[in-house]
């Protein structure tokens, strides 16, 4: 009598390109200097624009607040556009990984009970990828401005080659983690992140 052959983890392929998702930041990042942020993808897509939109939008208020120029006044509403801002950028951040785990799901991908979580999530490592190419982007500016001196444009040179060293390991390291979830090698262990700074019961 023949036995049953064994069945091991689902094997699927993941939904997302890291670098596809870095290139798409990139240029998003650009076309909001030059146009409102907003975008209008849907889905898993839509949620990574919205998590870098927010981070876009931090980015731009963290620049008011350091300003030696703002009044008090101006300083306390951009305080609070920078905690609004940055629990939506929290929020968007699981939102991403919700909608990893609603393709694993979808697909039946369920990984040994034994196999070992990373470190962060692959909407984590998302967010670190758009405050990076945000960080490129303004590093660029600095080796562009044509009142600075050779000296800071050419520091400003130097620091972007460590950054674009940086997105490289981040997005093949991203490129990796998904893989390895979508193998059933990894488990997507979502924590929330329990903000307590917008919660009127807790200030």
């Amino acid at each position: 009598m023949s036995s049953l052959p064994s069945t091991g983890p689902v094997v699927t392929r993941s939904p997302l390109s890291a670098p596809a998702v870095g290139d798409m930041l990139g240029r998003l990042v650009a076309h909001w200097h030059a146009a409102p942020p907003a975008h209008d993808e849907t889905g898993l897509i839509g949620r990574i624009c919205d998590l870098h939109r927010f981070n876009f939008l931090l980015w731009h208020e963290e620049d008011i607040a350091r300003s030696p120029d703002v009044t008090d006044a101006r300083i306390a509403e951009v305080k609070r556009n920078i905690d609004r801002y940055n629990q939506a950028r929290n929020d968007a951040i699981e939102k991403v990984d919700d909608a990893l785990i609603g393709e694993l799901a979808a697909r039946g991908v369920q990984p040994p009970a034994d196999a070992p979580a990373a470190t962060e999530t692959p909407g984590s490592a998302i967010d670190r990828l758009s405050i990076l190419e945000l960080r490129r982007f303004h590093m660029r500016e600095q080796i562009e401005r044509v009142d600075a001196t050779a000296e800071h444009r050419g520091k400003a040179a130097a620091r972007l080659e460590v950054l674009d060293r940086q997105r490289e390991h981040l997005v093949t390291a991203t490129e990796r983690l998904l893989e390895e979830i979508f193998s059933a090698r990894r488990p997507l262990r979502v924590f929330r992140q329990m903000k307590m700074y917008n919660a009127p019961t807790m200030n």
